[in-house]
């Protein structure tokens, strides 16, 4: 019987530890209102200094586009400095497509909205997560 109750006492520990995790974290809403049609998908990543520009982010997502619209949410986000890169993927292969001269075929933004002759910059679209619900819109 004492086996019994202490599994049960700890099963419950278990459950409410990991209910308090998962509501722990910041949701961040990432609006894109100016994407050009609704073919493909809207691939979103949050990123972080070292995750930038190599590749998958801390958080990945993929949308689906209704009338030039998305919205994407990034729950659970733990305060700290981080960067979202998102692209309008119209054919739907899973990657940025290029034109010969090196040109992006597709189109992308970035946090902060900044648009420069190059790669994006992390530190142009850096953003502090700190202790509330943040609202983002991001601009093709």
């Amino acid at each position: 019987m004492k086996t019994l109750i202490l599994t049960f006492a700890i099963v419950l520990t278990s459950l409410f530890g990991f209910s308090q995790v998962e509501d722990k974290g910041i949701t961040i809403t990432v609006t894109i209102d100016n994407v050009k049609n609704d073919n493909g998908k809207v691939l979103t990543s949050l990123h972080t200094s070292e995750t930038f520009m190599k590749g998958k982010g801390i958080k990945d997502a993929e949308t689906e586009i209704k009338d030039g619209k998305v919205t994407i949410r990034f729950k659970n986000v733990l305060p700290g400095e981080y960067a979202i890169m998102t692209m309008h993927d119209a054919n739907d292969n899973k990657r940025m497509d290029f034109e010969d001269n090196g040109m992006p075929l597709e189109s992308y933004g970035i946090s902060n909205n900044v648009m420069s002759f190059g790669p994006p910059n992390y530190d142009e679209a850096k953003f502090k997560v700190e202790d509330k619900d943040l609202d983002l819109n991001i601009r093709f």
